[in-house]
């Protein structure tokens, strides 16, 4: 395998003297020990590039194993290690051995239909009376609102759980609460000093929590719920005339979530991720099943599949379409309905696409219209754009301009936005402290994406108290924006050993980022623009050996990165990106996903 790594560069030296690539990012070799490289090599029996990508990542010797094998039996904490976790176990057991009403309230986004899917399951197998409620994004706003549970209280539930949503939903939960309503809170947001009046605030993200499993969705943090009820019905031999539910069983709800909510994929979260993806491959929910069917999913799924295929499907429902068909879908089980429903979802996710690309535009037009880089955070808003796409924009914003993004839908003077940040910026709590001092009516998140309500009138206020509020940290941030790579490539050690190696040290997504390398010094044998508007590029990269590699890059056509690998004129290029397995007609090959490029001068 041929590898350069330039391993005696200094740290502050850019990655083969890239100080500014043609998609204008400063190029960097992640810092790793070299000596922890080569032990992590002979000691696993892996390829030295393994070695090398693991220690880049922290991962001592003594850690090894366990990252290359997570297991949830050496993993998985004691759920009752949150606080309240064991009263709302009791509460929750005792609601279903009393045959007791129970409601979920979830969020509309995947963590939230995972959530609240996972517990209709379970409550399902150990047979309670449940039902699930999805809020309307744009009728209902997110998270718990008075009417929707007074609702629920007159319609016969006495304990209403709320997943991936409730921590901050103070003036609802003390509503439900004088209404005789029992709440219990499953979250994972950003917490308050205060909370609000329920029976039991399960959030390792609890300012009083000491829990050091902070990074878990809201669906982890449901599964662990799921473990200590299940445990409390055993004790009280609930089982003894009926079967005990097999919970692992929908591990496949947690990984998706898990993915989905872009937290880090360590520790706990990547043993469940990577048993949960296990069990989605046995395809034993129907939901998952019609939904991976209609997506053209025909290989084991990975975390890529959960985060980019079936994640932005279950989402569309909350955002364009139906907002508990997401939900629903997971927790059906017959196939004709789950069929249909995937096929409703894939409709939304289409029609959400064109709906992002008309918002994303104006977006743009609106951003460039001013001066972005000048502020600590980008802030667009228009009137009629639809709330549910303006989480994806920011996101689209956050990677083009590099710093924090925050999209604002109008609508009858009030504004519902959604914020995307950037690595060590804490956006959530910045919304957090907008709405503590009165400029905004809702509002919350974690340090990676924050979602609030604004008046309008409020909106300049706003925008001066965030670009205030993140001055600071964003001054002390590189003026080019950084990209990390893991080592260099000639075009020939890009192949399907390497690929096979680094599905070692999967699944990859946010705290374990997927391995980037740049294949150096490769001519441009072709480029052509491809898809149903022509805008992602395919090449095919060759050396001095006469190798190729094919090569796509995707939304690149009008990028400068684009148009420079287009008109070639036959000249040398650094280009970057990760490797994956691409099949084609049975076929499987090593393929560049490609995200940068540089010329060779």
């Amino acid at each position: 395998m041929s590898m350069d790594t330039t391993s005696s560069a200094s740290p502050a030296d850019a990655f083969l003297g890239v100080e500014k690539s043609l998609m204008g990012r400063r190029w960097s070799l992640r810092e790793s020990d070299e000596r922890t490289a080569m032990m992590l090599s002979q000691r696993l029996g892996v390829a030295e590039v393994i070695g090398r990508v693991l220690a880049a990542r922290g991962i001592t010797i003594e850690e090894a194993t366990s990252f290359l094998e997570p297991t949830l039996k050496d993993l998985l904490p004691d759920p009752n290690h949150l606080k309240d976790m064991e009263v709302a176990a009791e509460r929750l057991a005792s609601a279903i051995m009393q045959g007791e009403q129970i409601a979920v309230f979830g969020d509309y986004d995947v963590d939230g239909a995972t959530s609240s899917a996972l517990l209709k399951r379970f409550f399902d197998a150990v047979g309670a009376a449940s039902k699930v409620v999805i809020p309307d994004r744009i009728k209902d706003g997110y998270g718990p609102n008075t009417p929707g549970l007074l609702k629920l209280r007159e319609e016969g539930a006495s304990v209403v759980v709320t997943v991936d949503c409730g921590t901050t939903s103070f003036e609802p939960l003390a509503a439900a609460s004088e209404a005789g309503l029992d709440v219990i809170v499953v979250d994972h947001h950003v917490a308050e000093v205060s909370l609000p009046k329920a029976v039991a605030v399960i959030n390792p993200n609890r300012l009083d929590d000491d829990s050091p499993h902070g990074q878990l969705a809201a669906v982890g943090v449901t599964f662990l719920l799921v473990v200590a009820v299940n445990r409390t019905l055993r004790q009280a031999d609930w089982y003894e005339s009926r079967g005990e539910p097999n919970l692992m069983q929908w591990l496949d709800l947690v990984a998706l979530g898990t993915v989905c909510d872009v937290v880090p994929l360590i520790g706990v979260n990547r043993a469940l991720v990577t048993q949960g993806l296990k069990v989605m491959a046995e395809r034993g929910n129907p939901g998952l099943v019609a939904l991976a069917d209609v997506a053209g999913i025909d290989e084991p799924p990975g975390a890529y599949h959960a985060g980019f295929v079936l994640g932005p499907r279950i989402n569309a429902g909350g955002r364009v379409g139906e907002a508990a068909m997401g939900s629903r879908l997971l927790s059906c089980n017959d196939k004709i309905e789950a069929a249909a429903m995937a096929a409703s979802l894939d409709k939304f996710n289409k029609e959400r696409q064109d709906i992002e690309a008309k918002v994303l535009q104006e977006a743009n037009e609106q951003v460039d219209a001013g001066d972005p880089g000048s502020v600590s955070i980008v802030i667009a808003a228009g009137e009629g754009w639809h709330p549910g796409v303006v989480g994806i924009v920011a996101s689209r914003l956050k990677e083009r301009f590099d710093r924090p993004s925050l999209v604002i839908a109008l609508n009858e003077g009030i504004g519902t936005g959604s914020g995307r940040s950037v690595s060590g910026v804490d956006l959530g709590s910045a919304v957090i402290a907008a709405r503590q001092a009165g400029i905004i009516e809702k509002g919350g998140g974690h340090a990676m994406a924050a979602g609030l309500s604004v008046e309008a009138s409020r909106l300049d206020d706003l925008k001066a108290f965030l670009n205030d509020r993140l001055a600071d940290v964003m001054a002390a941030r590189p003026a080019i924006p950084g990209y990390s790579i893991d080592g260099a490539l000639k075009v020939a050690g890009a192949n399907m050993a390497l690929v096979e190696s680094l599905a070692k040290i999967g699944p990859f997504g946010s705290g374990n980022p997927e391995p980037r390398f740049v294949i150096t010094n490769a001519r441009v044998a072709h480029a052509d623009p491809v898809g149903h508007d022509q805008s992602h590029l395919r090449l095919s990269l060759t050396d001095e050996t006469g190798k190729r590699l094919n090569c796509i890059a995707f939304k690149a056509v009008e990028t400068d990165m684009g148009q420079a690998l287009i008109h070639h004129g036959g000249a040398p290029f650094h280009v970057a990106g990760k490797i994956r397995i691409n099949t084609w007609q049975g076929r499987s090959s090593a393929q560049l996903l490609v995200d940068d490029a540089a010329a060779v001068w």
